[in-house]
């Protein structure tokens, strides 16, 4: 389903970077863990490495400065000068494994996942005990479709962390994408119940549902989500496509209305298939809808 990171990875990316933790670029939609703290240059080393001289006043105010000027370019979508102030805060900070993690989020909002999969195994290299960058690398392998791979970074961030429920929703991504949707069906709901703010891991567990024939809880979700985010374009999309095959006509076009509103994208079965990975069935339902909707 979409971290695509190919799942909604370019429009997605700022709206992560302000959550402070655990939540995936969705992947259905997947989580990248962003380092929001300026970490002190001594942080992250490992326990055999001769540790690095203290930075100076001025040294410590132009990596915040650095910092800053990374996490602004990524809120505004500037990726590019995003990894080249990363790159800056490397020369200073060549043992630090967020700036390596947060380089590597850059090098994804590219949509350069080899290269940021390289910067993340630096972070694991630095911090081989933190969660984040597992986690980060694994949107990496989904961008590349590499599900096992991705799946396998999932498991180990679990195994640090068996309560993060962004690795738990990128998990079910990861098993939607290689096909395995009922597995997909309990990470999504298991993502969801231990992080129950998280209304994408919810909307991803009723998209999964409608893939393996649970129709009616996965329109129920939808609806529940929708009362509770009103601004909630994918579960409203969804809905459209559910209802229409069910007869519920008015009901339909009302969410659809709104849908398109918020966000036109899901006039496409392109972009729905190949960014936003709806599952096969919700997508075959949505072109009936736009095809009898047009005439």
């Amino acid at each position: 389903m979409t971290t695509v990171i190919i799942p909604w990875w370019r429009s997605w990316l700022s709206f992560f970077a302000n959550l402070i933790r655990r939540c995936s670029l969705l992947i259905g939609v997947s989580v990248l863990i962003v380092a929001l703290s300026v970490l002190d240059a001594r942080q992250g080393v490992r326990a055999d490495s001769e540790p690095p001289p203290p930075l100076t006043t001025e040294v410590q105010e132009k990596v915040d400065d650095l910092f800053r000027q990374a996490f602004k370019a990524t809120n505004q979508g500037e990726y590019e000068a995003a990894e080249d102030y990363w790159s800056q805060a490397l020369e200073i900070l060549p043992q630090n494994p967020a700036v390596w993690s947060n380089r590597g989020n850059a090098k994804v909002g590219l949509g350069d996942f080899t290269a940021a999969m390289a910067d993340y195994g630096k972070a694991i290299e630095l911090a081989p005990d933190q969660p984040d960058p597992y986690l980060n690398r694994g949107t990496a392998h989904e961008g590349l479709q590499e599900w096992e791979a991705a799946i396998a970074d999932y498991n180990h961030v679990l195994e640090l962390d068996p309560n993060d429920a962004g690795a738990y929703n990128n998990r079910g991504n990861a098993q939607a994408g290689s096909g395995n949707w009922q597995a997909a069906v309990a990470d999504y709901l298991k993502a969801a119940d231990l992080s129950p703010q998280f209304a994408f891991a919810r909307g991803n567990y009723a998209l999964a549902l409608y893939q393996v024939g649970e129709r009616d809880e996965a329109i129920r979700t939808m609806r529940n989500l929708i009362r509770k985010y009103p601004q909630f374009a994918d579960m409203r999309a969804a809905l459209t496509a559910a209802l229409w095959v069910k007869g519920q006509i008015g009901e339909a076009e009302s969410n659809w209305v709104a849908a398109i509103g918020l966000d036109p994208r899901y006039k496409d079965p392109v972009w729905l298939t190949e960014t936003r990975r709806w599952p096969p069935l919700l997508i075959a339902d949505m072109e009936k809808f736009l095809s009898l909707s047009a005439q």
